[in-house]
């Protein structure tokens, strides 16, 4: 083994390792929802999201591999989906396949619960669609950091760690996406309203 790892998950990964099928379990539910709307945000195609997905856990599994030095082991699990993703992108090209839309309850419960209000549904929906539609107008530099931090639920050091990019050139790199969803997503009615 490579030094001391302190986080949880890398504690779950030894017991793993050592036998403990439970341990594995409890990563993949740590991870699973977070790591496959990063895969979808970043590749905008569902099926291919779910390949990369699946190798990312078997590649976890048949690697007796662990995070290097102060890695954590979410990043390493995101490095490994986006090496991934990578390697397939050099192979077939990045837009090869791409789709419109991707089902997530595949990975985990449904995000909201729908109710008896259809209305709010639609909302919902229309809302959704402009934030995918948002996301892909975005520089794909910027559109990672972005879906690592909002999906991955990672601070910008390992962000930066990640990307292998300094951590002022990440922060910027948020700072611009979220300054253009903003101004993406601005809702035109009261963008009007202020106007009149």
């Amino acid at each position: 083994m490579n030094g001391p790892l302190s986080d949880d998950d890398a504690v779950l990964l030894r017991r793993y390792r050592s036998g403990d099928a439970e341990a594995f379990g409890e990563l993949y539910a740590r991870h699973r929802l977070g790591l496959y709307r990063f895969l979808c945000g970043l590749c905008g195609d569902g099926a291919l999201a779910e390949e990369i997905f699946q190798e990312t856990w078997l590649n976890l599994i048949r690697s007796a591999s662990e995070p290097l030095g102060q890695a954590s082991f979410k990043t390493w699990l995101y490095q490994i989906a986006r090496n991934r993703l990578i390697d397939h992108w050099r192979k077939h090209g990045p837009l090869q396949g791409r789709q419109e839309r991707f089902d997530e309850t595949v990975h985990g419960d449904a995000l909201f619960d729908w109710g008896p209000d259809p209305e709010q549904a639609l909302s919902l929906s229309r809302d959704q669609q402009r934030l995918r539609e948002a996301l892909d107008e975005l520089p794909g530099d910027q559109r990672e950091v972005f879906l690592l931090r909002a999906h991955g639920d990672m601070e910008l050091s390992e962000i930066a760690e990640l990307t292998r990019t300094p951590a002022e050139t990440v922060k910027s790199r948020l700072r611009y996406a979220l300054q253009k969803l903003r101004r993406l997503l601005a809702d035109p009615a009261a963008s009007e309203e202020v106007s009149a």
